[in-house]
């Protein structure tokens, strides 16, 4: 199954907003206080904030594309970009989502393990990533990735102080045939 990586440019903006926002609306605002949801996307993904993440030459947003439609995007972050760790020899995937209507195809796989390539190509160590405790069906797919918990972190969806788990993958590990 063959999928195109398309590195987002300022161009991209408005479309990379409204994946971002329909993605992870999909993805969260049930388990979520609607008044605690509203701020949290009313300041996450707005052109400001985005253009900011965009520019910043540690960030890298890409998307995704099975048969010339847009599937879902993923951000990568390396240096000081680091939401957590910033450690020079560590990437971190901060976000990876795909539409609803493209999920349980094995997609999600196929881009992780271009992720996986991406840090090994950038000589780096491991590629780390913050996961909801409650995101179940994720901390299984990440497991089954070789991905292993090693901390937790605080993560705010408006007011409400939730856990993500801090999950890692070896790069030592990767197999990049």
């Amino acid at each position: 199954m063959d999928l195109e990586f398309k590195k987002c440019r300022l161009h991209d903006i408005p479309k990379l907003t409204k994946i971002a926002k329909r993605t992870f609306r999909a993805a969260f605002e049930q388990g979520n206080d609607p008044k605690d949801f509203k701020i949290y996307m009313d300041g996450a993904f707005t052109k400001n904030k985005m253009t900011t993440e965009l520019i910043n030459p540690d960030t890298y947003f890409y998307f995704v594309y099975k048969d010339r439609k847009l599937i879902g995007y993923f951000k990568l972050n390396q240096n000081l970009a680091q939401t957590d760790l910033k450690l020079p020899e560590s990437m971190e995937l901060e976000r990876l989502y795909i539409l609803v209507e493209f999920q349980d195809a094995g997609l999600g796989t196929i881009i992780l393990h271009k992720v996986k390539e991406m840090a090994y190509k950038k000589d780096k160590d491991f590629l780390w990533l913050g996961v909801w405790e409650k995101n179940k069906d994720a901390i299984r797919f990440y497991i089954k990735n070789g991905f292993v918990k090693f901390g937790t972190h605080p993560y705010f969806i408006g007011t409400d102080e939730q856990t993500d788990w801090l999950m890692r993958y070896d790069l030592v590990n990767f197999n990049h045939q």
